[in-house]
């Protein structure tokens, strides 16, 4: 229980916000002190539980930012009117830890009804599984609100494919204002987790329509990935997506530097002029891949949209939308 005095006096009335409003670190210090703890302390429960969730709770934050602003839409369940982000193409089958949220979101609605948004909560989480899995610490800039709806189709008109090349990529995040450093600095995000052999098939058995393997895999990696995603295997087998992926580090990039990325938008990275100086600089520097993962994190966290939002009591629902209407799937 997290539950103190001050509490009761907070107002408990939903919030309400159209225009975007500055965000800033400590915003919860006075209406939420604990809000910080919290979610790391849930998030160090969910680590020993299951340390991949570390990197599928990160994940999120990636994914919701990048999709009309860092405003929680990712989160929201599917109802009878209207098809989420949960169900886009990058994320149907893949993204996973929602539960750790929805136990963070308890918590804090425990200790400070209708008073931390969801979408800050995605930011102080990816922030808190970066620092457990031995990555660097930063202060987040906090204050966003939850919208009031989510689409399918925009996330599938924004989001890359595992089969993207390093010019899409570097597109995409210019939408966004993130450079050519942001993009690789933040793809190093792949530092920890893992990924299913459907992210992989076409790089193995099928690149580019050839009938033949990704000739950038190194060929005794290639060997490893045969043997963990053969053709006719189970496509939602998972595999590493470094050789230390539970520990927040420039492995990732010593990996690429030696054909061993183990997707496709990954190993571009290294095959691509425009980004590869990163990527060594990075494989050798990890206090440099460190410092420009933060600067990214901090840029993509303030990405936001004018748009009416408010402090979800439940983070999967909007609220005044009663549980039992929603579709289960």
């Amino acid at each position: 229980m997290y539950r103190f005095p001050w509490v009761l006096l907070l107002v408990a009335a939903v919030n309400m916000a159209v225009a975007a409003e500055p965000l800033r670190p400590g915003f919860y210090s006075e209406t939420c002190p604990p809000a910080e703890f919290i979610v790391r302390d849930v998030m160090k429960k969910a680590m020993i539980r299951e340390p991949r969730s570390l990197a599928s709770v990160m994940r999120l934050q990636f994914h919701d930012c990048f999709v009309n602003g860092c405003d929680g839409s990712l989160l929201l369940d599917d109802t009878a009117d209207m098809v989420g982000e949960k169900q886009a193409l990058s994320n149907i089958n893949s993204l996973r830890s929602f539960e750790v949220v929805d136990e963070i979101k308890e918590a804090l609605e425990d200790a400070c009804p209708s008073t931390v948004s969801c979408a800050d909560i995605l930011v102080l989480a990816a922030r808190d599984a970066v620092a457990l899995s031995g990555g660097p610490n930063w202060e987040v800039r906090l204050g966003r609100k939850d919208s009031l709806t989510a689409s399918q189709q925009d996330s599938d008109n924004i989001m890359p494919s595992p089969r993207a090349d390093a010019t899409s990529l570097i597109n995409l995040f210019a939408q966004f204002n993130l450079s050519v450093k942001d993009l690789v600095a933040l793809s190093g995000s792949h530092s920890i987790g893992k990924a299913r052999c459907f992210s992989i098939m076409f790089r193995l058995y099928n690149q580019s329509g050839s009938g033949k393997p990704d000739p950038a895999i190194e060929p005794e990696f290639r060997e490893k990935l045969n043997q963990l995603c053969p053709l006719g295997v189970d496509e939602n087998v998972t595999g590493p997506l470094d050789a230390t992926p539970r520990v927040f580090d420039n492995q990732f990039f010593k990996d690429l530097v030696g054909g061993r990325g183990f997707l496709n938008s990954d190993q571009t990275l290294f095959t691509s002029r425009r980004t590869r100086p990163y990527v060594r600089v990075f494989s050798k520097d990890q206090d440099e891949f460190f410092k420009a993962f933060v600067e990214g994190m901090l840029k993509m966290g303030e990405l936001q949209v004018e748009q009416p939002g408010e402090i979800r009591i439940n983070c999967r629902v909007v609220n005044g939308r009663p549980v039992d209407v929603l579709m289960s799937y």
